[in-house]
């Protein structure tokens, strides 16, 4: 079984909304992680989409989005941080693809995003299609 397990994904017409779930198989929580979403889709590159940071003294850590998404797309915990959510909005056909959320421990987004640390713990994806 996948450490990660995501869910939400399916059909939805261009303008439409879905909201992502990852959550670890285990029931581990996820406040001590980086945890980060990436798309793909056959014949492309893998996409790094977002990142919301590890919860530190409590609080929990920035958010970060690439640009194809800013402004549209939302992730954060539960207040149980046993999930981590990826809220899309005005979705479009751009954003078709198999979304995977992935987790580590005791890392920042800020040092995935400057190349210093990889993800290691992944969950297989759920499908999200955009189309009319």
């Amino acid at each position: 079984q996948s450490q990660l397990v995501e869910s939400g994904g399916g059909l939805v017409q261009p303008g439409g909304s879905l909201r992502l779930s990852c959550t670890f198989a285990s029931g581990v929580l996820l406040d001590s992680h980086a945890v980060a979403w990436f798309r793909q889709t056959p014949g492309k590159e893998r996409e790094w989409v977002s990142c919301v940071g590890r919860e530190v003294d409590g609080a929990e850590g920035p958010a970060f989005y690439a640009d194809s998404v800013k402004g549209r797309f939302t992730t954060f915990r539960d207040n149980a941080d046993k999930v981590v959510y990826l809220d899309m909005k005005r979705l479009n056909a751009e954003d078709t693809g198999n979304y995977r959320c992935a987790a580590e421990w005791m890392v920042s987004c800020s040092a995935y995003l400057a190349g210093r640390t990889q993800f290691r713990t992944w969950g297989q994806g759920t499908q999200v299609t955009v189309s009319s």
